[in-house]
């Protein structure tokens, strides 16, 4: 078995675990846009990875700007974009805090950022400045929909989450565990495993990090200070007829947040 690290270096397994929603994804922000946002056709994917919903949503004629910090990701969603849907995309590599793109500001009818990629952001101060940095470049009645798990403080036992994919002769598991939160240092250990077998081949990916962790009251304290209201919420399940109310014990959610006046300290 060869170990390696690092599962953002290959594109093509990230994808085969986390690339099965994307036509339902992309079907859900559509309808969102409708009803809560422009239902304009410039899209923002901050942290785009390897491109799945960049070229879902250039193939269904939107423009798209993307970005990611890795540089492998961003080569595999330029090649997966036929010559028509390059001219209605952009790509750039940056990090969350830092990306701002003078000529969308004002311009973006709907941004997106799901399954929690929001929570690599570690401190407030990364997370404010990408918040307040996303919201400029909203239009005013632009949405950013954000989707990540908030974190229950009393559970007293990891999480794992298994999946089972596949890429050409090569089967993909993924094993994905999350320790106890810390609360006093607002964070999660995290570990993931991608085993890939297939023939002459058997890899071992091994990728470790830290969440960042909110509970309710902490990720709405942390909209309102970056000038930007919860619109609606749902959960995973991407069921536009199904928001979430209130107390409801379920941890994935989907907020879709809309520019407000002005940030609240």
């Amino acid at each position: 078995m060869e170990r390696r690290k690092d599962w953002y270096e290959h594109p093509e397994y990230y994808e085969a675990i986390f690339g099965t929603d994307t036509v339902r994804e992309a079907d859900f922000l559509q309808a969102l846009s409708r009803r809560f946002g422009t239902g304009g056709n410039q899209w923002l994917e901050p942290a785009c990875g390897a491109g799945r919903l960049v070229a879902e949503a250039a193939g269904r004629g939107l423009k798209v700007a993307g970005y990611d910090l890795s540089e492998a990701m961003l080569a595999h969603a330029r090649k997966r974009l036929s010559p028509a849907e390059r001219r209605r995309v952009k790509l750039s590599q940056a990090r969350m805090e830092d990306f701002f793109d003078p000529a969308l500001e004002g311009r973006v009818d709907l941004a997106h950022t799901l399954v929690s990629t929001f929570r690599y952001l570690d401190s407030e101060k990364a997370a404010v400045e990408h918040l307040t940095g996303t919201r400029r470049l909203l239009k005013p009645d632009g949405i950013y929909v954000l989707g990540f798990h908030l974190t229950d403080y009393a559970r007293s036992g990891p999480e794992h989450e298994r999946w089972v994919g596949q890429v050409g002769p090569d089967k993909v598991v993924c094993n994905t565990h999350e320790g106890l939160p810390e609360k006093r240092l607002r964070r999660s250990p995290m570990r993931n495993r991608l085993r890939v077998t297939g023939p002459d081949k058997d890899w071992l990916i091994e990728t470790t990090w830290y969440f960042r962790t909110y509970d309710e009251a902490q990720v709405k304290r942390l909209f309102r200070k970056s000038g930007l209201r919860v619109a609606a919420t749902f959960d995973f399940d991407y069921d536009l007829d199904s928001p979430v109310g209130r107390g409801s014990p379920r941890l994935d959610r989907v907020f879709v947040l809309r520019p407000d006046a002005a940030p609240k300290a």
